[in-house]
């Protein structure tokens, strides 16, 4: 039994390692749910949420900038490994129109404040306590990152954990300023 359980496992791996749908995270082209992601060249939904100082925040009110709209939460490991370099690439070209605005997905604002204190970030951090949001904009997997135009377009999604200030991303991103 022990033999046939193993054969099995090795075949499962071998027909998920070797389909092409299947890849690690940190990938555009990671398995996806059909029609997820025909997000690119649409216009970005807009939303509102609170900030976690309980100020409210419109996505259209950033009309005009380039912004990164990251999911994450804080169970996440990935999602908390890339706040260091989204926050380096913040500072380094916010003044050229570029905006950072993280969406929580935690269930309680608790846990957010607590990783904010020990991981200062300066870029606005909002609250998606209902999930809304989130589902609005078909997310599945944390971190999911969406890049929007000047004029309120997603040009590109990312899914999963990415180094924000690495030459191509980082190009990626600038060409839009």
């Amino acid at each position: 039994m022990k033999i046939v359980r193993s054969l099995f496992m090795i075949s499962l791996f071998l027909l998920v390692a070797m389909d092409p749908h299947f890849s690690s995270g940190g990938s555009k082209n990671a398995a996806l749910p059909p029609d997820v992601d025909k997000s690119a060249n649409t216009k970005a939904p807009d939303f509102t949420l609170k900030d976690v100082n309980g100020k409210t925040i419109n996505l259209s009110s950033l009309k005009g900038k380039v912004i990164l709209l990251n999911f994450w939460a804080t169970w996440c490991p990935p999602c908390k490994a890339e706040m260091p370099s989204m926050n380096r690439l913040y500072n380094e070209i916010k003044a050229k129109g570029f905006e950072v605005v993280a969406v929580s997905t935690d269930n309680s604002l608790s846990p957010v404040k607590e990783f904010l204190v020990k991981s200062r970030v300066d870029f606005t951090v909002l609250f998606d306590e209902k999930k809304a949001v989130s589902r609005q904009y078909k997310v599945f997997s944390m971190p999911t990152t969406f890049l929007i135009d000047r004029e309120g377009f997603i040009v590109e999604k990312y899914y999963g954990e990415y180094e924000w200030t690495e030459p191509d991303v980082r190009k990626q991103i600038e060409k839009l300023l």
